[in-house]
């Protein structure tokens, strides 16, 4: 089987495994999402989900997050980890969505890779989830996943993996099927337990590089 095949067959099993998988950060507006998925760094979804409510109250637009003081935004944000550093990240990405933007996230994504904060990762997530681009999300369940499954050969560094996979994952399955591996990565195939190949919907297609 060619990568290629295994990639479709891998789409397809996980797609029949996981049918409504999504983004796993709550959101309403473009800008909720790219508060939490810079919030999201080295912290889970559920305690930036649980932080965010807090931090929308006291701030609830942009507008209001881009006049905040750094250390106010961090006095909020701090049980997610970096608080420092996010909150002065948050603070300068809001003031130019305001200023450069109109209060919107730009719909480009090298626009968005120039905003505080943001890298490929998060800005493939605002394409995929928010726009409904093409966009392939190679966060640490990405990485491992398609390590171990075998569609490349012990790449760990997240932009040379996410180029591997443009070319195997079909551009529409992109953006799910990163969402995809998120799940199947917590349930099944996790990091730090062996993983549960007894129960894995892609059990006699991978290649348990790794495990």
């Amino acid at each position: 089987m060619t990568k290629e095949e295994l990639a479709l067959a891998v789409v397809e099993r996980l797609k029949q495994e996981y049918p409504d998988a999504g983004c796993t950060l709550d959101y309403n507006e473009a800008w909720k999402l790219l508060v939490s998925v810079r919030l999201a760094a080295q912290c889970t979804d559920a305690r930036v989900n649980v932080v965010v409510e807090k931090l929308y109250e006291k701030f609830p637009d942009v507008d209001a997050l881009a006049a905040a003081g750094p250390e106010e935004i961090e006095e909020i944000v701090k049980p997610c980890g970096l608080g420092r550093s996010k909150a002065r990240d948050i603070s300068a990405c809001m003031r130019i969505l305001r200023d450069q933007y109109g209060g919107k996230v730009p719909e480009d994504f090298d626009a968005l890779l120039k905003l505080p904060g943001v890298g490929r990762k998060s800005a493939n997530l605002i394409m995929g989830d928010v726009f409904g681009k093409p966009a392939i999300v190679t966060d640490t369940h990405c990485i491992r996943l398609v390590n171990r499954i075998g569609l490349v050969d012990g790449v760990k560094e997240p932009k040379k993996v996410e180029m591997a996979l443009w070319k195997l994952i079909p551009p529409e399955e992109g953006s799910d099927f990163c969402h995809r591996l998120v799940y199947h990565g917590r349930d099944v195939c996790t990091a730090r337990t062996k993983p549960h190949c007894d129960r894995c919907c892609l059990e006699e297609l991978c290649g348990k590089n790794g495990v």
